[in-house]
């Protein structure tokens, strides 16, 4: 789409109004991309006008330097309406800041960036000259970016996808939650029915569901491109691997760009981690990115892996209408969770699906014309097959540290792929930082978020550590599991004297009335300074309502600070203040016998 230019098109300085984009008449401006004194190539944003249908960037006519925007983020406008005046030709443009042209891809047009003095140190000429170099645009890395550059650093972000956001954003999080969305609509519009409420059997249209959920990616990505060009962050697409210890190689479709750096972040994430064996090379093989695509639904689904991507992709297929198997090698659904947490999660999925197998092997899977076989091995040592239409292999994912050239720039990375960082995120090599999953468990966006932030502050020479008491985790399942904090296993295991409370859903008025009381909100606080430790909640929104609990705790908030804050009635957020009242004795809302002594 081409911005409509006056007559003066022919002279130095043009008027840019708004062209005939059918449905877009009365359009909100949402965002005003370009600023005064800015210098444009040709095809570059104005401005994002967003209607109920689409969002829609307005490209400059021509290059040139932007003497003026004529509106502002809010204005409605229309066919006609003059949004800037360009002045193209011999402007000069404005200091860019070293970042080049945001959100500008490896090859594109444009000036090559003069090298500063510091080249001598960072490797000799290069393409690309930064003074930070993010490896990794996801969650954490796109953070880490976007904090350096609004400290002032030139910046330089590489991401593998076309796309910012990494695998959480691109094939994880957030497509794998609009889907899980979808099937707790399904499930919601089924229990309805004995209540008098009955919607029929859903009609599913995979193609339309898998279009809504890549939409809702789409925006995201969008607004973090909108985010980098604003921030005058330059994006490289390609995957990248260091030479050295200040130089990194990106490889994409126009070939090798090279980068010189003075300090670096590494956000390289993680991958999915694949069963030695298994024919990886059938499609009917998934792991949790395939399974996204929703290309078919399985009759009969084998999850290997009762973990939460296993248990929540489960949940998506069960609801489409497969018949769902889970094979775990541990006892337990979630290992390393509090068993009293999974338990009403356990119940409810035992029902549902075809079987789970705990502490059962799985020993081959062989691709057959028709189907996938499997062969099981449980504790007892008793062997059996089944046929599948499809499997879905989560048993983890591992660290990509072993996949960026690392060793070249002397960052050490273990064996399992995990690159070692100080409360800094400094690695052994004092001016690259490493933050996310490729440092370890726990493998979460929400921590690598933090964690970005900190490098990216520290290597702009300011104070700031990663000191985060705890880190909250959430299994989207139905129910969903969150808990943050210590458990009451971790205070077994380090010996320490707690205290521990766990308040029944099905004395919750707000829980009862969504049908909904198999839940619980479990706390744990020291014994002697009745400071919260840690807390567990299952049941729908549980990864909501945990924030309350992970706040506590960083605050230091004992059981008397929850108990006496007001909560309001009839909510779920109330069972947290009543467990906290259980430790107290000031409940009313259950009978709890006085302890003894």
């Amino acid at each position: 789409m081409g911005a409509a230019v006056s007559d003066e098109a022919m002279s130095d300085t043009i008027e840019v109004s708004v062209p005939a984009i059918g449905d877009f008449e009365d359009v909100e401006v949402v965002e005003v991309i370009a600023s005064a004194g800015e210098r444009l190539e040709e095809g570059q944003s104005l401005i994002t006008l967003e209607s109920e249908k689409a969002s829609v960037e307005v490209p400059a006519p021509h290059a040139g330097v932007v003497e003026r925007m004529l509106v502002e983020a809010g204005d409605r406008v229309s066919a006609g309406t003059p949004i800037a005046v360009l002045r193209v030709g011999g402007g000069e443009s404005e200091p860019a800041g070293g970042g080049g042209e945001a959100g500008s891809q490896a090859g594109s047009p444009g000036a090559e960036p003069e090298l500063s003095a510091s080249a001598a140190t960072t490797g000799g000429k290069a393409d690309i000259e930064a003074e930070i170099l993010v490896l990794g645009g996801g969650p954490g890395g796109y953070t880490a970016a976007f904090r350096a550059a609004d400290l002032g650093k030139r910046v330089v972000l590489v991401e593998r996808y076309e796309r910012l956001g990494g695998v959480c954003l691109n094939v994880g999080c957030i497509p794998s939650k609009a889907l899980l969305h979808s099937a707790e609509v399904i499930a919601a519009a089924a229990e309805v029915a004995e209540r008098g409420i009955a919607f029929g059997t859903p009609g599913i249209d995979l193609s339309k569901l898998g279009k809504w959920k890549d939409g809702v990616v789409s925006r995201l990505c969008k607004g973090l491109a909108g985010l980098a060009r604003r921030r005058r962050v330059q994006v490289v697409t390609g995957r990248g691997e260091f030479e050295s210890p200040k130089r990194l190689v990106v490889r994409g479709g126009d070939g090798p760009t090279s980068i010189a750096f003075e300090q670096a972040i590494i956000a390289a994430g993680s991958r999915a981690t694949k069963i030695p064996g298994f024919p990886d090379d059938d499609p009917r093989v998934m792991d949790s990115t395939a399974a996204l695509e929703l290309e078919a639904v399985p009759e009969r689904l084998l999850v290997v892996g009762g973990g939460i991507i296993g248990l929540e992709m489960a949940g998506v297929y069960h609801a489409l209408g497969s018949r769902v198997n889970v094979v775990e090698l541990m006892s337990a659904l979630m290992p390393g969770c509090d068993p009293e947490l999974v338990a009403p999660l356990a119940r409810r999925i035992e029902k549902q699906y075809e079987a789970i197998r705990l502490e059962t092997r799985m020993q081959t899977l062989e691709a057959h014309g028709e189907y996938l076989e499997a062969r099981f091995e449980d504790a007892g040592g008793a062997t059996s097959t089944e046929r599948f239409d499809r499997v879905l292999v989560a048993v983890g994912r591992s660290a990509n540290g072993d996949r960026i050239g690392a060793e070249r720039a002397g960052v050490e990375v273990d064996a399992t792929g995990v690159i070692g960082a100080d409360r800094q995120q400094r690695t052994n090599v004092p001016h690259i930082f490493a933050i996310g999953d490729i440092t370890g468990e726990p493998m979460l966006a929400h921590k690598a978020t933090h964690q970005g932030k900190v490098a990216a502050e520290v290597a702009a020479g300011h104070k700031s550590g990663f000191d985060a008491r705890c880190v909250p985790s959430v299994a989207y399942t139905d129910p969903e599991v969150a808990w943050t904090g210590m458990s009451e296993n971790d205070a077994k295991a380090q010996g320490r004297a707690v205290e521990t409370a766990t308040f029944p859903w099905a004395a919750s008025g707000r829980a009862l009335g969504m049908g909904r009381s198999e839940g619980l909100t479990k706390v744990i606080f020291d014994a002697q300074s009745h400071r919260l430790l840690g807390a567990g909640i299952v049941g729908p929104h549980a990864g909501e309502l945990i924030a309350e609990a992970t706040l506590a705790i960083e605050m230091g908030a004992d059981a008397a600070d929850i108990g006496l804050t007001i909560h309001p009635h009839p909510t779920l957020s109330e069972t947290f203040n009543f467990a906290a009242e259980m430790v107290e004795g000031t409940i009313t809302d259950l009978y709890v016998p006085k302890r003894k002594g």
